[in-house]
Protein backbone atom coordinates (compact mmCIF):
# COMPACT_ATOMS: atom_id res chain seq x y z
CA UNK A 1 0.00 0.00 0.00
CA UNK A 2 1.38 3.28 -0.68
CA UNK A 3 1.41 5.72 2.67
CA UNK A 4 2.28 9.35 3.58
CA UNK A 5 3.88 10.66 6.73
CA UNK A 6 2.38 13.32 8.55
CA UNK A 7 4.12 16.48 9.94
CA UNK A 8 2.74 16.44 13.72
CA UNK A 9 3.47 14.55 16.00
CA UNK A 10 1.14 11.97 17.98
CA UNK A 11 0.91 10.61 21.40
CA UNK A 12 1.30 6.60 22.36
CA UNK A 13 -1.84 5.69 24.39
CA UNK A 14 -1.59 2.96 26.27
CA UNK A 15 -3.11 -0.70 25.59
CA UNK A 16 -7.13 -1.02 26.39
CA UNK A 17 -7.69 -3.83 29.40
CA UNK A 18 -10.93 -5.69 28.55
CA UNK A 19 -11.24 -7.75 31.54
CA UNK A 20 -8.13 -10.53 31.10
CA UNK A 21 -7.43 -9.29 27.57
CA UNK A 22 -5.03 -6.61 26.87
CA UNK A 23 -5.38 -5.16 23.50
CA UNK A 24 -2.47 -3.62 22.37
CA UNK A 25 -4.40 -0.90 19.95
CA UNK A 26 -7.26 1.08 21.80
CA UNK A 27 -9.87 0.29 18.81
CA UNK A 28 -12.45 -1.58 18.41
CA UNK A 29 -14.13 -2.92 14.81
CA UNK A 30 -18.32 -1.94 15.71
CA UNK A 31 -20.41 -5.17 14.70
CA UNK A 32 -22.28 -3.99 11.93
CA UNK A 33 -25.13 -6.50 9.79
CA UNK A 34 -23.70 -8.00 6.40
CA UNK A 35 -20.34 -6.22 6.65
CA UNK A 36 -18.00 -7.27 9.66
CA UNK A 37 -18.05 -10.97 9.00
CA UNK A 38 -15.06 -13.23 8.51
CA UNK A 39 -14.10 -11.77 5.31
CA UNK A 40 -13.90 -7.93 6.29
CA UNK A 41 -12.72 -8.70 9.61
CA UNK A 42 -9.60 -10.70 8.12
CA UNK A 43 -8.77 -7.70 5.65
CA UNK A 44 -9.72 -4.90 8.57
CA UNK A 45 -6.83 -7.18 11.45
CA UNK A 46 -4.37 -7.77 8.55
CA UNK A 47 -4.36 -3.89 7.93
CA UNK A 48 -4.00 -3.16 12.07
CA UNK A 49 -1.66 -5.60 12.14
CA UNK A 50 0.88 -4.63 9.02
CA UNK A 51 1.36 -1.28 11.06
CA UNK A 52 3.45 -3.88 13.75
CA UNK A 53 1.16 -4.15 16.60
CA UNK A 54 -1.77 -6.24 18.08
CA UNK A 55 -4.56 -4.57 15.90
CA UNK A 56 -7.10 -4.26 17.81
CA UNK A 57 -10.83 -6.23 18.57
CA UNK A 58 -12.50 -6.98 15.64
CA UNK A 59 -16.36 -7.65 16.52
CA UNK A 60 -18.81 -10.26 14.37
CA UNK A 61 -21.95 -8.95 13.15
CA UNK A 62 -24.96 -9.21 15.91
CA UNK A 63 -26.84 -12.23 16.60
CA UNK A 64 -29.50 -12.82 18.32
CA UNK A 65 -29.82 -14.92 21.11
CA UNK A 66 -32.61 -16.90 20.68
CA UNK A 67 -30.79 -17.65 17.21
CA UNK A 68 -28.28 -18.99 18.47
CA UNK A 69 -29.48 -21.18 21.43
CA UNK A 70 -32.08 -22.96 18.76
CA UNK A 71 -28.64 -23.55 17.00
CA UNK A 72 -30.00 -21.78 13.75
CA UNK A 73 -27.08 -22.70 10.90
CA UNK A 74 -26.65 -18.44 10.07
CA UNK A 75 -26.35 -17.69 13.77
CA UNK A 76 -23.46 -20.45 14.09
CA UNK A 77 -21.97 -18.80 11.00
CA UNK A 78 -21.95 -15.48 12.62
CA UNK A 79 -20.23 -16.55 15.21
CA UNK A 80 -16.98 -19.01 14.00
CA UNK A 81 -14.20 -17.49 13.91
CA UNK A 82 -11.05 -18.11 11.67
CA UNK A 83 -7.99 -20.04 13.67
CA UNK A 84 -5.99 -17.14 12.95
CA UNK A 85 -8.55 -14.57 14.97
CA UNK A 86 -7.15 -13.44 17.99
CA UNK A 87 -9.16 -12.34 20.99
CA UNK A 88 -12.28 -13.60 18.94
CA UNK A 89 -15.42 -11.00 19.66
CA UNK A 90 -19.03 -11.64 19.35
CA UNK A 91 -22.44 -9.52 19.83
CA UNK A 92 -25.19 -11.04 21.38
CA UNK A 93 -28.78 -9.27 21.07
CA UNK A 94 -31.76 -10.16 22.80
CA UNK A 95 -34.59 -8.92 25.12
CA UNK A 96 -35.26 -12.09 27.37
CA UNK A 97 -32.63 -12.09 30.04
CA UNK A 98 -32.93 -16.20 30.22
CA UNK A 99 -32.31 -16.68 26.56
CA UNK A 100 -29.53 -13.85 26.57
CA UNK A 101 -28.04 -15.74 29.31
CA UNK A 102 -27.93 -19.11 27.88
CA UNK A 103 -26.96 -17.74 24.38
CA UNK A 104 -23.51 -16.18 26.05
CA UNK A 105 -23.59 -19.55 28.06
CA UNK A 106 -23.07 -20.97 25.02
CA UNK A 107 -20.47 -18.61 23.33
CA UNK A 108 -18.23 -19.19 26.37
CA UNK A 109 -18.45 -22.86 26.91
CA UNK A 110 -18.14 -24.00 24.07
CA UNK A 111 -15.01 -21.32 23.41
CA UNK A 112 -16.75 -19.71 20.71
CA UNK A 113 -15.31 -16.48 21.27
CA UNK A 114 -13.51 -14.94 23.89
CA UNK A 115 -15.27 -11.76 24.50
CA UNK A 116 -18.94 -11.17 24.10
CA UNK A 117 -20.37 -7.67 23.72
CA UNK A 118 -23.95 -6.86 23.86
CA UNK A 119 -25.81 -4.67 22.12
CA UNK A 120 -28.09 -2.21 23.17
CA UNK A 121 -27.61 0.32 21.05
CA UNK A 122 -29.65 -0.75 17.14
CA UNK A 123 -31.86 1.73 15.91
CA UNK A 124 -33.27 -0.04 13.43
CA UNK A 125 -37.09 0.11 13.12
CA UNK A 126 -37.75 -3.52 13.30
CA UNK A 127 -35.78 -4.08 16.47
CA UNK A 128 -37.33 -0.73 18.61
CA UNK A 129 -40.80 -1.30 17.75
CA UNK A 130 -40.86 -4.20 19.75
CA UNK A 131 -38.77 -2.78 22.71
CA UNK A 132 -35.19 -4.11 21.75
CA UNK A 133 -31.91 -2.22 20.69
CA UNK A 134 -31.71 1.30 21.55
CA UNK A 135 -34.76 1.46 23.30
CA UNK A 136 -34.28 -1.50 25.51
CA UNK A 137 -32.30 0.18 28.45
CA UNK A 138 -35.32 2.57 29.48
CA UNK A 139 -36.96 -0.12 30.66
CA UNK A 140 -34.20 0.35 33.89
CA UNK A 141 -35.40 -3.21 35.27
CA UNK A 142 -35.16 -5.40 31.99
CA UNK A 143 -31.62 -3.77 31.30
CA UNK A 144 -30.02 -4.88 34.47
CA UNK A 145 -31.56 -8.33 34.39
CA UNK A 146 -30.56 -8.95 30.64
CA UNK A 147 -26.91 -7.26 31.97
CA UNK A 148 -26.71 -9.33 35.04
CA UNK A 149 -27.90 -12.94 32.77
CA UNK A 150 -25.07 -12.01 30.57
CA UNK A 151 -22.30 -11.34 33.31
CA UNK A 152 -23.61 -14.23 35.30
CA UNK A 153 -23.09 -16.70 32.55
CA UNK A 154 -20.16 -15.58 31.56
CA UNK A 155 -18.18 -15.45 34.52
CA UNK A 156 -16.87 -19.16 35.00
CA UNK A 157 -15.22 -19.30 31.77
CA UNK A 158 -13.24 -15.69 32.05
CA UNK A 159 -14.86 -14.31 29.07
CA UNK A 160 -15.33 -10.61 29.11
CA UNK A 161 -18.41 -8.89 28.56
CA UNK A 162 -19.56 -5.56 27.58
CA UNK A 163 -21.77 -3.39 26.41
CA UNK A 164 -22.44 -0.90 23.23
CA UNK A 165 -25.36 1.64 23.60
CA UNK A 166 -26.63 5.18 22.41
CA UNK A 167 -27.55 8.25 24.30
CA UNK A 168 -30.94 7.28 24.81
CA UNK A 169 -34.19 7.16 22.95
CA UNK A 170 -33.99 11.04 21.97
CA UNK A 171 -33.28 14.30 23.86
CA UNK A 172 -36.15 13.91 26.21
CA UNK A 173 -35.44 10.00 27.15
CA UNK A 174 -31.54 9.90 27.87
CA UNK A 175 -29.94 6.76 29.69
CA UNK A 176 -27.04 6.26 28.77
CA UNK A 177 -25.48 7.57 32.40
CA UNK A 178 -28.09 5.47 34.21
CA UNK A 179 -26.90 2.40 32.06
CA UNK A 180 -23.61 2.75 32.15
CA UNK A 181 -23.20 2.83 35.52
CA UNK A 182 -25.95 0.06 36.43
CA UNK A 183 -23.74 -2.11 33.88
CA UNK A 184 -20.32 -1.05 35.86
CA UNK A 185 -21.63 -2.10 38.81
CA UNK A 186 -23.11 -5.62 37.64
CA UNK A 187 -19.73 -6.59 36.70
CA UNK A 188 -18.94 -5.74 32.87
CA UNK A 189 -15.76 -5.35 31.26
CA UNK A 190 -16.35 -1.96 29.47
CA UNK A 191 -19.21 0.08 28.23
CA UNK A 192 -18.86 1.72 24.77
CA UNK A 193 -20.86 4.62 23.36
CA UNK A 194 -22.32 5.62 19.93
CA UNK A 195 -23.11 9.78 21.31
CA UNK A 196 -26.25 9.53 19.30
CA UNK A 197 -30.07 9.22 20.26
CA UNK A 198 -31.99 6.44 18.22
CA UNK A 199 -33.91 9.40 17.11
CA UNK A 200 -30.61 10.66 15.21
CA UNK A 201 -30.30 7.04 13.78
CA UNK A 202 -27.07 7.96 12.07
CA UNK A 203 -27.45 11.91 11.40
CA UNK A 204 -26.67 15.21 12.06
CA UNK A 205 -22.90 15.02 14.06
CA UNK A 206 -22.59 13.04 16.77
CA UNK A 207 -21.68 14.62 20.54
CA UNK A 208 -18.67 13.66 22.10
CA UNK A 209 -18.94 15.64 25.11
CA UNK A 210 -21.71 12.69 25.93
CA UNK A 211 -18.54 10.62 25.55
CA UNK A 212 -16.83 12.71 28.06
CA UNK A 213 -19.80 12.63 31.08
CA UNK A 214 -19.64 8.78 30.79
CA UNK A 215 -16.30 8.68 30.89
CA UNK A 216 -16.50 11.20 34.36
CA UNK A 217 -19.45 8.67 35.87
CA UNK A 218 -18.06 5.43 34.93
CA UNK A 219 -14.45 5.03 36.56
CA UNK A 220 -13.34 1.78 37.52
CA UNK A 221 -13.64 -0.13 33.80
CA UNK A 222 -12.93 1.49 30.03
CA UNK A 223 -15.59 3.64 28.28
CA UNK A 224 -15.38 3.83 24.25
CA UNK A 225 -16.40 5.99 22.02
CA UNK A 226 -17.87 5.63 18.88
CA UNK A 227 -19.72 8.14 16.31
CA UNK A 228 -17.68 10.19 13.26
CA UNK A 229 -14.64 8.58 13.14
CA UNK A 230 -13.64 8.70 9.84
CA UNK A 231 -9.70 9.15 10.54
CA UNK A 232 -6.83 8.26 12.96
CA UNK A 233 -6.85 12.20 13.95
CA UNK A 234 -10.59 11.94 14.16
CA UNK A 235 -9.90 9.42 17.01
CA UNK A 236 -7.14 10.89 18.67
CA UNK A 237 -9.20 14.31 18.53
CA UNK A 238 -12.01 12.19 20.16
CA UNK A 239 -9.74 10.68 22.98
CA UNK A 240 -8.31 13.95 23.95
CA UNK A 241 -11.81 15.77 24.12
CA UNK A 242 -13.41 12.92 25.84
CA UNK A 243 -10.74 10.99 28.46
CA UNK A 244 -12.34 7.87 26.56
CA UNK A 245 -9.79 4.76 27.01
CA UNK A 246 -10.25 3.76 22.77
CA UNK A 247 -12.53 4.17 20.28
CA UNK A 248 -15.40 2.00 18.22
CA UNK A 249 -15.20 2.26 14.56
CA UNK A 250 -18.11 1.72 12.35
CA UNK A 251 -18.90 3.11 9.10
CA UNK A 252 -15.75 5.10 8.79
CA UNK A 253 -13.99 1.97 7.89
CA UNK A 254 -16.93 0.31 5.26
CA UNK A 255 -14.70 0.30 2.56
CA UNK A 256 -11.36 1.23 4.10
CA UNK A 257 -9.71 -1.68 5.81
CA UNK A 258 -6.90 -0.02 5.98
CA UNK A 259 -8.20 2.89 8.08
CA UNK A 260 -6.92 0.19 11.07
CA UNK A 261 -3.50 0.19 9.96
CA UNK A 262 -4.07 4.45 10.24
CA UNK A 263 -5.35 3.75 13.72
CA UNK A 264 -2.69 1.27 14.74
CA UNK A 265 0.25 3.57 13.80
CA UNK A 266 -1.40 6.83 15.39
CA UNK A 267 -1.99 5.16 19.01
CA UNK A 268 1.76 4.01 18.96
CA UNK A 269 2.79 7.73 18.26
CA UNK A 270 3.96 7.02 14.68
CA UNK A 271 2.77 9.34 11.33
CA UNK A 272 2.05 7.23 8.36
CA UNK A 273 -0.82 6.49 6.71
CA UNK A 274 -2.15 4.63 4.30
CA UNK A 275 -3.32 6.05 1.18
CA UNK A 276 -3.74 3.71 -1.50
CA UNK A 277 -3.89 3.65 -5.68
CA UNK A 278 -7.03 2.86 -7.63
CA UNK A 279 -4.77 -0.46 -8.48
CA UNK A 280 -4.07 -1.33 -4.97
CA UNK A 281 -7.96 -0.93 -3.71
CA UNK A 282 -8.72 -3.03 -6.95
CA UNK A 283 -5.99 -5.65 -5.23
CA UNK A 284 -8.32 -5.35 -1.60
CA UNK A 285 -11.34 -5.53 -3.54
CA UNK A 286 -10.05 -8.80 -4.65
CA UNK A 287 -9.32 -10.12 -1.99
CA UNK A 288 -11.84 -9.13 0.04
CA UNK A 289 -14.09 -11.05 -2.72
CA UNK A 290 -11.86 -14.30 -2.39
CA UNK A 291 -12.17 -14.43 1.52
CA UNK A 292 -16.23 -14.17 1.27
CA UNK A 293 -16.35 -16.85 -1.07
CA UNK A 294 -13.97 -18.76 1.80
CA UNK A 295 -16.80 -17.36 4.18
CA UNK A 296 -19.68 -19.00 2.17
CA UNK A 297 -18.14 -22.66 2.12
CA UNK A 298 -16.85 -21.99 -1.94
CA UNK A 299 -19.99 -20.83 -2.92
CA UNK A 300 -19.07 -18.40 -5.54
CA UNK A 301 -22.09 -16.99 -6.62
CA UNK A 302 -22.94 -15.76 -3.23
CA UNK A 303 -19.72 -14.96 -2.20
CA UNK A 304 -19.33 -12.24 -4.63
CA UNK A 305 -22.93 -11.06 -4.87
CA UNK A 306 -22.50 -10.44 -0.73
CA UNK A 307 -19.46 -7.73 -2.18
CA UNK A 308 -21.37 -5.84 -4.47
CA UNK A 309 -22.95 -3.54 -1.45
CA UNK A 310 -19.22 -3.01 -0.65
CA UNK A 311 -18.39 -1.49 -4.45
CA UNK A 312 -19.27 2.25 -3.80
CA UNK A 313 -17.57 1.97 -0.81
CA UNK A 314 -14.46 0.74 -1.61
CA UNK A 315 -14.67 3.18 -4.76
CA UNK A 316 -15.75 6.48 -2.99
CA UNK A 317 -13.32 9.45 -4.50
CA UNK A 318 -11.75 7.68 -6.76
CA UNK A 319 -12.30 8.65 -10.95
CA UNK A 320 -14.60 5.87 -11.78
CA UNK A 321 -17.23 6.23 -14.45
CA UNK A 322 -20.92 5.67 -13.79
CA UNK A 323 -20.41 2.36 -16.05
CA UNK A 324 -17.86 0.50 -14.58
CA UNK A 325 -19.29 1.25 -10.97
CA UNK A 326 -22.22 -0.08 -12.37
CA UNK A 327 -21.10 -3.04 -13.61
CA UNK A 328 -19.49 -4.14 -10.28
CA UNK A 329 -22.30 -3.73 -8.39
CA UNK A 330 -24.07 -6.34 -10.65
CA UNK A 331 -20.62 -8.66 -10.74
CA UNK A 332 -21.62 -12.41 -10.40
CA UNK A 333 -18.36 -14.51 -10.42
CA UNK A 334 -14.94 -14.17 -9.52
CA UNK A 335 -13.47 -14.06 -13.30
CA UNK A 336 -15.91 -11.11 -14.18
CA UNK A 337 -14.79 -9.50 -10.87
CA UNK A 338 -11.14 -9.24 -11.73
CA UNK A 339 -11.84 -8.31 -15.30
CA UNK A 340 -14.02 -5.04 -14.10
CA UNK A 341 -11.21 -4.45 -11.69
CA UNK A 342 -8.15 -4.24 -14.43
CA UNK A 343 -10.11 -2.14 -16.24
CA UNK A 344 -10.19 0.53 -14.01
CA UNK A 345 -6.53 1.17 -14.24
CA UNK A 346 -4.79 3.43 -11.85
CA UNK A 347 -4.83 6.25 -10.38
CA UNK A 348 -3.70 8.43 -7.12
CA UNK A 349 -5.26 8.57 -3.72
CA UNK A 350 -7.81 11.21 -4.12
CA UNK A 351 -7.13 12.69 -0.37
CA UNK A 352 -10.27 13.38 1.73
CA UNK A 353 -12.78 13.07 -1.04
CA UNK A 354 -12.04 9.19 -0.03
CA UNK A 355 -12.49 9.71 3.63
CA UNK A 356 -15.44 11.16 5.81
CA UNK A 357 -19.15 9.97 5.53
CA UNK A 358 -19.97 6.14 3.91
CA UNK A 359 -23.12 5.82 2.09
CA UNK A 360 -26.49 8.02 3.35
CA UNK A 361 -26.72 9.64 7.09
CA UNK A 362 -30.05 10.25 6.43
CA UNK A 363 -32.17 12.61 8.54
CA UNK A 364 -33.56 12.33 12.14
CA UNK A 365 -36.71 9.62 12.62
CA UNK A 366 -39.19 9.44 15.00
CA UNK A 367 -38.65 6.62 16.66
CA UNK A 368 -40.36 3.56 16.13
CA UNK A 369 -41.74 2.05 19.71
CA UNK A 370 -43.70 0.08 21.26
CA UNK A 371 -47.43 1.39 22.30
CA UNK A 372 -47.60 3.18 25.94
CA UNK A 373 -43.47 2.85 25.99
CA UNK A 374 -42.42 5.76 27.16
CA UNK A 375 -45.44 6.36 29.84
CA UNK A 376 -42.98 4.20 32.31
CA UNK A 377 -39.52 2.69 32.83
CA UNK A 378 -40.71 -0.39 34.57
CA UNK A 379 -42.00 -3.23 32.15
CA UNK A 380 -45.47 -4.05 32.02
CA UNK A 381 -46.62 -7.78 32.47
CA UNK A 382 -48.33 -7.79 29.56
CA UNK A 383 -45.07 -6.49 27.40
CA UNK A 384 -42.62 -9.94 29.04
CA UNK A 385 -43.82 -12.14 26.69
CA UNK A 386 -44.13 -9.69 23.80
CA UNK A 387 -40.72 -8.48 24.45
CA UNK A 388 -39.27 -11.98 23.01
CA UNK A 389 -40.82 -11.09 19.76
CA UNK A 390 -37.79 -8.71 19.44
CA UNK A 391 -35.55 -11.62 19.23
CA UNK A 392 -35.24 -11.89 15.48
CA UNK A 393 -34.44 -15.20 13.81
CA UNK A 394 -30.76 -13.86 13.35
CA UNK A 395 -29.40 -10.49 13.29
CA UNK A 396 -31.24 -7.02 13.35
CA UNK A 397 -28.97 -4.88 11.79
Amino acid sequence: MTTSTLDTAQRVLPPLQIGPITVDTPVVLAPMAGVTNTAFRTLCREAGASAGHHPGLYVAEMVTSRALVERNTEALRIVTFGPEETPRSAQVYGVDPATVGEAVRIIAAEERADHVDLNFGCPVPKVTRKGGGGALPWKRQLFTDIVRAAVQAAEPYGVPVTIKMREGIDEDHLTYLEAGTIAESLGVAAVALHARTVAQHYSGEARWASIARLKEAVTSIPVLGNGDIWSAEDALRMVDETGADGVVVGRGCQGRPWLFADLAAAFHGQTVRVRPTLSQVADTVYRHGELMIDYYDGDEGKGVRDLRKHMAWYLKGYAVGGEARHALALVSSLAELRSLLDALGDAPYPGKDAEGQRGRAGTPKTPHLPYGWLDSRDLSPEWEEKLREAELSVSGG
